[in-house]
C-alpha cells in the first residue's frame, strides 16, 4: 500500500528495520540497533545521572529507575519533574533506549526526568507494567525533597505505548488519591485493545507499527491468546487501556499528538475529544504526511516542529516559563 508521506519523512523508510513481533527477541534487537543507529550519544555534562531504585513493598517489586538532575543548586521553589515511560509496545524498550531523549529533556527544560524501567510483557503482562510506573510516580513524590522537585509541577509523559502508560498512571492517581499531576504528555498513544477504528483497520503495513504489531502487543500484555473469536473482550481493566474508561474528569491538562499514517492515530484523536468533554483541558495536534516514530526523521522539517512543540507545551506545562 502507499501513503502520502511527507517527503522528507519518506526518505527515511528504506533505512528503517523490519521487526517481527512474533519473534520478541529479535525484535528487542532490532529496536536497541535501531536507537544505536539513529540515538546519537547524550551530553550529561550539565547533569548529575544515577540509577536508582524504587524500593518495592508487599507484592511491588523494586523498579529501578534512572533520575537525571541539572547540576548546582536546586531553585527556591524546586525543579519541576517529568515521570518519563519509554515506548515499545508493551514488550520492548528500556531506559538506555530512551537515555538520549531523557537527557535532552532535563537539559533543555532545566527540569528533573525520572526514567522508569517497568517491567515488560509477555513475561510480566499486565498489570505489572503500570503498577510499576505508578509506584514510580509515588516514589518521585516521595523523594521530591531529596531530589530538589517542586511537588506541585510534576508531569508523566511518554510516546506509544509510553503513552498508554502514562494515560494510566494518571488515571490511577485520581483513582486511588495518589500524587498529583500537573500534567500529561501523550505522544501518539497505545491506548485502545479493540482495534476498531478507522486507522487501525486500513493501516495493515504502515512503517514501524502496524495493526499486525498492535494485535500482538495487546495479545502479549492482556497475557491471554486474544479476544474470543468474533468478539471483543469485556474485562479489561482501564489501567491496561485507557479508552476503556467510561469517566475522564478529573485528569491533569493533556497534550496528545497523532501521526496520519499510523494506526494509533484515530484512538489518539477519539481519547482527546473525550478529554474534552470530560472537561479536561486538552491540546490536540495531528501531524500529516507523518508515521508511528517518524519523529526518527529527526532532519525532516515536520519531525524537528514536533520536538519544538514538544518542549514548547511542557515548558509551559510545566511552568518554566
Amino acid at each position: 500500500m502507499s501513503w502520502n508521506l511527507d517527503p522528507e519523512v519518506a526518505e527515511w523508510v528504506p533505512l528503517l528495520p523490519v521487526s517481527d513481533l512474533n519473534d520478541l527477541p529479535a525484535a528487542r534487537k532490532v529496536l536497541d540497533d535501531l536507537i544505536a543507529q539513529f540515538g546519537g550519544a547524550a551530553d550529561t555534562s550539565a547533569l548529575d545521572v544515577d540509577d536508582r531504585v524504587a524500593p518495592g513493598s508487599g507484592e511491588q517489586p523494586d523498579v529501578p529507575v534512572r533520575v537525571y538532575r541539572p547540576q548546582g543548586p536546586a531553585p527556591e521553589r524546586g525543579h519541576a519533574a517529568i515521570l518519563y515511560l519509554h515506548g515499545g509496545g508493551f514488550v520492548m524498550g528500556n531506559v538506555d533506549a530512551e537515555h538520549l531523549s531523557a537527557a535532552q529533556l532535563a537539559t533543555q527544560l532545566g527540569v528533573v526526568v525520572v526514567s522508569v524501567e517497568y517491567r515488560l510483557a509477555p513475561e510480566h503482562p499486565f498489570p505489572a507494567p503500570p503498577e510499576d510506573c505508578y509506584h514510580a510516580l509515588c516514589w518521585l513524590h516521595e523523594q521530591a525533597g531529596d531530589l530538589g522537585v517542586d511537588p506541585t509541577r510534576v508531569a508523566v509523559m511518554g510516546s506509544s505505548a509510553g503513552g498508554g502508560l502514562s494515560a494510566a498512571v494518571a488515571l490511577m492517581a485520581r483513582d486511588r488519591g495518589g500524587p498529583a499531576l500537573c500534567f500529561q504528555f501523550l505522544g501518539f498513544p497505545e491506548l485502545d485493545d479493540r482495534l476498531e477504528t478507522t486507522s487501525m483497520r486500513e493501516f495493515v503495513d504502515t512503517p514501524l507499527w502496524n495493526r499486525p504489531s498492535a494485535e500482538l502487543s495487546w495479545r502479549y500484555y492482556l497475557g491471554d491468546d486474544g479476544p474470543p473469536e468474533g468478539g471483543i473482550r469485556e474485562d479489561v481493566s482501564p489501567y491496561a487501556a485507557p479508552a476503556r474508561a467510561t469517566d475522564l474528569a478529573g485528569l491533569p491538562p493533556t497534550y496528545i499528538s497523532a501521526q496520519e499514517f499510523d494506526p494509533l492515530r484515530d484512538e489518539a484523536i477519539i481519547y482527546a475529544l473525550r478529554l474534552l468533554e470530560a472537561g479536561a483541558s486538552v491540546e490536540l495536534h495531528h501531524f500529516p504526511g507523518t508515521y508511528h516514530g517518524s519523529v526518527v526523521a529527526m532532519t525532516a522539517w515536520i519531525s524537528k516542529r514536533q520536538m519544538a512543540e514538544q518542549r514548547d507545551v511542557l515548558r509551559r506545562r510545566l511552568g518554566l516559563d
